[in-house]
């Protein structure tokens, strides 16, 4: 029987490098996610069309919506959560 995904390879095989890599990913996910909903809330109680869109079409791992947050709508981390339309 051939064995076309060898343990033995360099690096430790796919179970060697995949339990590193694979938190990264599941990590980077779960910030995106984070920050996207955060951002898209806000954008969206604040009735700004074109903000949602754009973060909306665009992934930058969180990147967009904690400039949006923080930079262009100058939200104080306290008030992240808040149901505040201000």
């Amino acid at each position: 029987m051939n064995n076309y995904y060898p343990t033995h390879a360099i690096g430790g095989g796919v179970s060697g490098w995949m339990h590193g890599f694979g938190f990264v990913i599941i990590f980077l996910v779960l910030w995106t996610l984070f920050w996207k909903g955060l951002a898209l809330w806000h954008s969206a109680r604040k009735g700004q069309p074109w903000w949602f869109a754009i973060m909306l079409a665009v992934n930058t791992i969180g990147i967009l919506e904690i400039i949006y947050l923080f930079l262009v709508i100058k939200l104080k981390p306290e008030n992240l959560f808040s149901n505040k339309k201000a």
